[in-house]
């Protein structure tokens, strides 16, 4: 499974972006999506995962009722929809996938994308 996300990039405090994560290869079967982030001088940390039906979403405290995550299975595209930015969102975001339940624990997951930095200016 090859993953790749986008859409990244500079925003100012209170704005928005749209992240996209766009799955390939043997993709069967690979039933939670996750978000992660890695903010400048931190461990990577949990944003929040979606079930394959997308009926099953889960969130970090820290972006709960900011962020939204949604999928669409047919284009196999994960996107996470941010509002309201803070500075301390700033970070590289990944995304991530795993057969079964999903998980708010990166060390879960056996497929990452190659991350796209997400910069919140004040």
């Amino acid at each position: 499974v090859q993953l790749q996300a986008y859409g990244g990039g500079l925003v100012q405090a209170g704005g928005s972006l749209r992240l996209s994560c766009a799955a390939s290869g043997r993709t069967v079967g690979m039933s939670c999506m996750g978000w992660f982030r890695l903010p400048p001088g931190k461990e990577r940390e949990f944003v929040g995962t979606i079930s394959y039906s997308g009926a099953s979403t889960n969130y970090a405290d820290s972006v709960k009722g900011r962020f939204s995550i949604s999928r669409d299975n047919a284009k196999n595209t994960v996107y996470l929809e941010m509002n309201s930015l803070k500075p301390e969102d700033t970070a590289v975001y990944y995304c991530a996938a795993r057969p079964g339940y999903c998980s708010v624990y990166p060390r879960d997951y056996a497929y990452w994308g190659q991350g796209t930095q997400v910069t919140v200016s004040s």
